[in-house]
């Protein structure tokens, strides 16, 4: 046991680049407190974050979707799975005080794990950081009945760092988090979009591409959504990006092919299949099929 207090006892280490780019202190005011009932942390962590974004929804209609009694709590999946059915896209951030501070300070409350006992015997908790104080090392937490607690960098990480620092911020599709990369953000929308369908995600697939226009599969994934939603015009656009940004990218070629096919342009719609058919792969046969009904046509 004291092994483990010790090696929980540091205070951790914010690198130059957030010592320099972000203000000595930040504070969220705008995000509404919950009082977290008995085993019920997590509606509450949710509800707060979810009006914070514009989703004017209560903690009881949450409880339902999230809270195993059989568990006394909320399990992460079921947390996000929430977010999603709400109309909102949850990023898993990294589990680094930079990232968490990065985000507050971006308006981004963020939601965390924290194990408030000893890792044998977890007390799981799930809080909201709103607020930061780099001089003071605290953290501001609308945690269990307390809006706005204070707590030590230094406490707070020994909690977090128990449920192996998961958190995660809850955004509006067609804003991105201030911190992570391309494929992780893909992989968040992605499941969004299983959720709520092309037309819900187009805004944050737009924005993706915006942000990390060298992601060959981000522009693959707009010109999905732009077909699924009919604009098959912009759809050309996105999967012509695609094949730009990674020419080896067959799927995008075999769409392209397609949509250029639709549109009777046959020699884009020629080229596009050569060049897919000519990429190994689990797209290569049904482009070669492509081509030759292509060339039995014309």
């Amino acid at each position: 046991m004291m092994l483990m207090m010790t090696g929980c006892a540091s205070t951790p280490r914010l690198a130059e680049s957030t010592q320099r780019d972000l203000p000595r202190q930040t504070l969220l005011e705008d995000v509404p407190f919950h009082g977290q009932r008995d085993y019920q942390c997590g509606p509450a962590s949710l509800a707060m974050v979810l009006n914070a974004s514009g989703v004017p929804v209560e903690v009881d209609t949450l409880i339902p979707q999230v809270f195993l009694p059989g568990r006394e709590g909320s399990v992460q999946p079921e947390m996000l799975g929430t977010v999603r059915r709400q109309g909102r896209i949850p990023f898993r951030i990294a589990g680094t005080l930079d990232a968490l501070l990065t985000e507050i300070d971006a308006g981004h409350p963020v939601v965390v794990m924290q194990n408030l006992s000893l890792p044998a015997w977890p007390v799981w908790h799930y809080a909201v950081a709103i607020g930061f104080d780099r001089g003071e090392k605290t953290l501001t937490l609308h945690s269990g009945m307390e809006p706005a607690r204070l707590e030590s960098f230094k406490r707070f990480d020994a909690t977090w760092a128990r449920s192996e620092r998961w958190a995660f911020v809850a955004l509006p599709p067609g804003k991105l988090p201030a911190t992570g990369d391309g494929q992780g953000a893909l992989d968040a929308i992605a499941d969004f979009e299983r959720v709520q369908g092309a037309q819900a995600s187009l805004p944050a697939w737009e924005a993706l591409v915006k942000r990390h226009p060298g992601l060959a599969m981000g522009h693959f994934a707009l010109g999905n959504a732009r077909h699924a939603a009919g604009d098959d015009a912009g759809a050309l656009d996105a999967f012509t990006d695609a094949v730009q940004a990674a020419p080896d990218l067959a799927a995008a070629w075999l769409n392209l092919g397609l949509l250029h096919r639709e549109r009777g342009e046959i020699d884009e719609a020629r080229e596009a299949f050569e060049r897919a058919a000519a990429l190994p792969g689990p797209w290569q046969d049904q482009a070669q099929k492509a081509l030759t009904d292509l060339t039995t046509r014309t």
